[in-house]
């Protein structure tokens, strides 16, 4: 904040010069110091200085009527929630995870999990929260670096080692991006660690 002072010198300042240029070029050095201090109200300098002093007075007046009223929070993204992932989203404490609608990638996802060695409890929120963010749980997403599907394979058809329907069924895509997962990261949590990281996993 510009103190009330420093605007002050500034006004003075501005008027000083005013008056010394038309001063200088005038003949009669009374007739220009008249004219310059006419002159300065006027000008669009003086117009700025003024609208600065009334701002700086508002907010001195504000400051002397604020007040904490809670303390501030940090938005993390590794806690933050999306739809179907539990409040923690890298272990298993929190609040229980409720299994997903029937009939959706997610439920198919939920349902697999134990075929994995991983319970549905402990591990869907993470996996959640990658698949979410790489394809919206869309088994046509297609990214342009060749990336497809919900788990984002690159390229896509890596997934045909799960089956030949990985292009249209997101139970074989499903079932190739949790073997993935096993394979690189050792369970989905660790996954989406790594992502946290690096948003990619």
């Amino acid at each position: 904040m510009v103190p009330l002072t420093a605007v002050i010198a500034v006004v003075v300042a501005v008027i000083g010069a005013v008056t010394y240029v038309v001063g200088f070029r005038s003949t009669d050095n009374t007739a220009g110091a008249v004219a310059a201090a006419m002159a300065v109200p006027n000008s669009h300098a003086m117009a700025t200085l003024e609208k600065q002093r009334a701002q700086l007075i508002a907010m001195s007046t504000a400051s002397h009527t604020l007040s904490l009223v809670g303390q501030p929070k940090v938005a993390s993204r590794k806690t933050s929630a999306l739809p179907g992932a539990s409040a923690s989203s890298s272990s298993s404490s929190g609040p229980p995870v409720s299994p997903p609608n029937p009939g959706t990638a997610q439920s198919i996802a939920w349902n697999m999990l134990s075929s994995f060695g991983w319970s549905p409890q402990t591990y869907f929120s993470c996996l959640n929260n990658i698949w979410t963010r790489e394809s919206g749980w869309m088994y046509n997403a297609e990214n342009p670096s060749g990336a497809y599907g919900i788990p984002q394979a690159l390229p896509g058809d890596k997934m045909a080692s799960a089956g030949a329907d990985w292009q249209t069924n997101p139970a074989t895509q499903i079932k190739w991006g949790l073997g993935y997962i096993q394979e690189r990261y050792g369970d989905p949590c660790s996954a989406w660690s790594y992502w946290q990281a690096h948003d990619y996993y």
